[in-house]
């Protein structure tokens, strides 16, 4: 049973499938990003389910599957739902940068990591930054802002990690990071996609401002080990 004809109806399946083939776990009809690296997954289809997310929870206590609803075995659990809105954009973002952005690399790991650890510790892991490019703000040696690219297949990229540290925020530095990750990714010949939870309504404000627009609602389930 797919989850649909579109490849953004299945982002994690068909990333894995593509740019990002050399991350993938592949159990034949659900497929996952190597644990270090994203801890989500995807799938086409239910046979075998239940033993195919028994095997990665080896890899991974606490984990996501993107689109449908999957069939989890008795030994892991069902955790929560979360819903999110995809959001596209078609056309370069017209916008002023004011502040100096830095392109993140092997130096700044532990500045984005630290960051990141403040907002999003269960999506983002040590190797994700791997997944993409990243990009930052410093102000005073201090990485306050950042934004980068997750998934990635070959017509699409997502911007991810839309993060200011809570003591910088209303600075702009979120508008200026997906403003520049967007246009980088355009300029790769590939169209930005993004996620945010439909209850981030202040977020999905912003993505609209600068030209997102809502292509369909996705839902991200939580699964985690039960001992």
């Amino acid at each position: 049973m797919a989850t649909g004809n579109h490849k953004l109806d299945n982002p994690v399946w068909y990333s894995v499938s593509e740019t990002h083939k050399d991350f993938v776990i592949d159990f034949g009809t659900i497929k996952f990003y190597h644990p270090d690296y994203c801890p989500f997954g995807g799938f086409v289809a239910f046979d075998n389910m239940e033993k195919s997310i028994s095997e990665y929870s080896k890899l991974a206590s606490n984990f996501f599957i993107i689109g449908q609803k999957p069939n989890v075995p008795h030994s892991l659990k069902l955790n929560n739902e979360l819903i999110c809105l995809q959001m596209i954009i078609h056309d370069r973002i017209e916008g002023n940068i004011d502040d100096e952005i830095v392109k993140l690399e092997e130096e700044h790991l532990d500045d984005l990591l630290g960051l990141v650890k403040i907002v999003y510790p269960d999506y983002f892991k040590k190797k994700t930054a791997e997944l993409g490019n990243y990009y930052g703000i410093y102000k005073n040696n201090q990485l306050v802002a950042v934004t980068g690219e997750r998934m990635q297949m070959d017509e699409y990229t997502e911007v991810s990690a839309v993060i200011t540290h809570p003591e910088h925020t209303g600075k702009g530095y979120a508008k200026q990071l997906v403003t520049h990750t967007a246009n980088a990714i355009f300029a790769k010949n590939k169209t930005p996609f993004l996620h945010v939870a439909e209850s981030n309504v202040g977020a999905t404000k912003l993505y609209e401002k600068l030209g997102f627009v809502t292509r369909t609602k996705i839902s991200v389930w939580n699964i985690v080990k039960t001992e």
